[in-house]
């Protein structure tokens, strides 16, 4: 089944960054007059048949209720809660969180009503957050925004008689509704100059003692090795495959006598593939930005459509239906190949074998671009792109200056099918770190690290079986005997299923620490060598430190960070490693991705522009910009108790002995 035009659209809506789908719910705000100066915002939800919307009443350790949240508001003021009105509420026991829970179907309506206090001047910013749910799943909260100025009011309205009142008394509903704070952040946070001092920038004075672990070169080359690998995984792919012939052939068309002249096009072919690869690094950043690309990463709608991505990859891996570009398009393409002569045919021909084997390449493609963003490094998706196609060109410029090496390779046939099937499998198994990163920064809790590891067990004892032909797929043609290949991979494949069954009684396993959720997450936990930091709130540990008179280490994570998953299993777990942190230091961690709503919106000045601060994740964040200069995460920085260095900074080295010495520093310093 030709399904390429979909996954094109799947991949360009990915790459655009148009990442709003149609959910289970659709919004319609408008603004309606209630005369003597009150408004209200009316907020319409339809639902679709078999789902439900809950209500703006939840217990505590329930479902997160419909809620509204206001960023800015001008010439208005907000009277009394955001409730439900003519809408049907139903109420019943909920048996998993063992309470009673009122929620809507089909259609619902909220409101929010308000004084009029200048009609000229009126402004109101803000979102709606609500949580769909049916049998089988929920949607994460995401905010539908809404914004209306002075033009959008009705024309019969009129400023309140009474406004004056009504501003002072509109404290009653900060349960319900957040309005932004124009402030500086530590204006917001804190009233008094110590707890004020805690942000003031301390750049130059970490710079002084500069930096004992290095995250840019090491990511740059840890994002080049995993483009390189990409690279090699998609020539084994049955997309690229078919791509051999066809180069051989247009080269023998070209260079049937002259040796000299087929090393130069083959040089220019390869080239040609990189340049390719790489300006699609380069417009990715260009578009977004690794910044940007990095906030999406976290983002758990972005997670959750390329989960379901690579889930619909991995289902026509397995055989399900087949994923072909329209042979339209790959048919112009290399009768352009064919047309034209000198080094613009070359570029047509590795334009060609970008296209053919877009669909099996898309997948590892977008893979690597998230994690290249996630670095936060501008040139890491660049990076990854090159390596990804220098790894894909080394072979097809070596087919172009020696054709008869293709008599050597091995021909199509099943054994590609057999490829695809083991891709799938991969497939399926990295599409749940997606997930998990979506999981964690919005605290669900679907996916904690026992769920995690089953599941993982079983895609990977699954795929053992199917090495040593105990399954079998709709193109998998007879497995005879099982190879020397086949059975090693099968070994492999099996011996890592079982290496991850310790994983569900807490054994740290620190090869897939990077991959799974953290050991936090798991419920039933015999492991007792993992460090947990005492504070995740920066003012609370900075005052416990105090209290204390102990040296603070401040630890910049994040749910989604790799490199900090595997600090935390090959380092923290270190028993002097572990002392350390436990003993001499109040440790408090602080995860810039962290999806929870602030008590209110934050306005910040930074770099000219105001930010707006909604996330404790972006609290944190702008905490690390400004105060310390930095944005990559894993960060460690030493600090006194008012909030100054005593000693470098740490980023990602897994040295346990440099460690050591960075956290002696830092106690050393701060008895002096």
């Amino acid at each position: 089944m030709k399904k390429g035009i979909l996954v094109l659209v799947f991949i360009l809506s990915f790459f655009s960054g148009k990442l709003l789908a149609d959910g289970p719910v659709s919004w319609k705000m408008s603004i309606a007059d209630k005369g003597n100066g009150e408004i209200e915002l009316v907020a319409n939800a339809t639902v679709a048949p078999g789902w439900h919307l809950y209500d703006t009443q939840i217990p505590d350790g329930g479902p997160f209720p419909t809620s509204i949240s206001i960023d800015e508001i001008k010439g208005a003021v907000a009277v009394g809660t955001f409730h439900a009105v003519n809408s049907r509420l139903h109420k019943d026991f909920d048996k998993v969180f063992e309470m009673e829970i009122g929620y809507y179907e089909k259609t619902a309506t909220f409101v929010q009503k308000f004084k009029i206090t200048d009609k000229s001047k009126f402004v109101l910013k803000g979102d709606i957050r609500a949580q769909a749910c049916n049998d089988r799943e929920c949607t994460p909260p995401i905010p539908i925004d809404f914004s209306f100025t002075s033009g959008n009011l009705p024309a019969s309205v009129i400023v309140s008689t009474d406004a004056k009142d009504v501003q002072a008394t509109t404290s009653e509903s900060t349960d319900t509704i957040t309005t932004a704070n124009t402030d500086s952040i530590s204006q917001a946070q804190t009233t008094d100059s110590q707890n004020s001092d805690l942000w003031t920038p301390v750049i130059e004075e970490v710079k002084a003692f500069g930096a004992a672990g290095d995250t840019s070169n090491r990511s740059l080359l840890y994002i080049f090795g995993a483009g390189f690998i990409g690279g090699l995984i998609a020539l084994m792919t049955p997309c690229v495959w078919p791509m051999i012939p066809m180069t051989v052939s247009f080269f023998l068309k070209r260079n049937k006598k002259n040796r000299g002249k087929a090393i130069k096009d083959a040089i220019i072919y390869g080239l040609s593939i990189i340049v390719i690869y790489v300006l699609l690094g380069l417009l990715v950043t260009a578009i977004f930005g690794a910044s940007a690309l990095n906030d999406l990463s976290t983002s758990a709608l972005f997670n959750l459509i390329f989960f379901g991505l690579l889930v619909f990859f991995a289902i026509s891996f397995l055989g399900a239906f087949e994923l072909v570009l329209p042979a339209s398009w790959t048919n112009k393409i290399d009768s352009k190949a064919d047309s034209t002569t000198g080094i613009i045919s070359i570029f047509f021909m590795a334009f060609t074998l970008a296209l053919v084997s877009f669909s099996c390449t898309g997948p590892i493609i977008g893979t690597l671009l998230v994690d290249a963003a996630s670095s936060g490094d501008v040139i890491a998706p660049a990076v990854g792109m090159f390596a990804f196609a220098f790894a894909l060109s080394i072979p097809f410029a070596l087919f172009a200056i020696f054709p008869s090496l293709l008599e050597s390779m091995p021909k199509s046939g099943g054994w590609l099918n057999s490829v695809k099937v083991v891709l799938g499998f991969l497939e399926l198994a990295l599409a749940l770190k997606f997930l998990s990163v979506a999981d964690l920064a919005y605290k669900w809790g679907i996916l904690d690290r026992e769920v995690f590891l089953v599941l993982w067990i079983i895609i990977f004892a699954l795929l053992g079986l199917y090495l040593l032909g105990k399954l079998k797929f709709a193109h998998d043609s007879d497995l005879k005997y099982v190879s020397v290949p086949r059975l090693f991979m099968a070994i492999i494949s099996l011996s890592f299923a079982l290496y991850l069954v310790p994983g569900l009684w807490g054994a740290p396993l620190k090869s897939v620490s990077a991959f799974a959720p953290p050991l936090f997450t798991q419920d039933f936990n015999l492991y007792d060598g993992a460090v947990h930091a005492k504070f995740d709130d920066y003012e609370a540990g900075m005052e416990y430190a105090k209290k204390n008179n102990k040296p603070v280490m401040i630890d910049f994570s994040g749910f989604g960070c790799v490199n900090c998953r595997k600090m935390e299993a090959s380092v923290w777990t270190d028993p002097r490693v572990k002392h350390s942190l436990e003993n001499d230091y109040v440790l408090i961690t602080l995860m810039v991705d962290d999806k929870e709503k602030l008590p209110e919106v934050i306005e910040v000045q930074e770099n000219g522009k105001t930010t707006k601060l909604k996330t404790i994740g972006d609290k944190w964040s702008y905490l690390q910009r400004h105060k310390f200069g930095t944005n990559s995460q894993p960060y460690y920085v030493l600090l006194d108790n008012a909030g100054t260095p005593i000693g470098p900074s740490y980023a990602y080295d897994e040295d346990v002995d440099k460690y050591l010495n960075f956290l002696k520093i830092g106690v050393d310093n701060y008895k002096k």
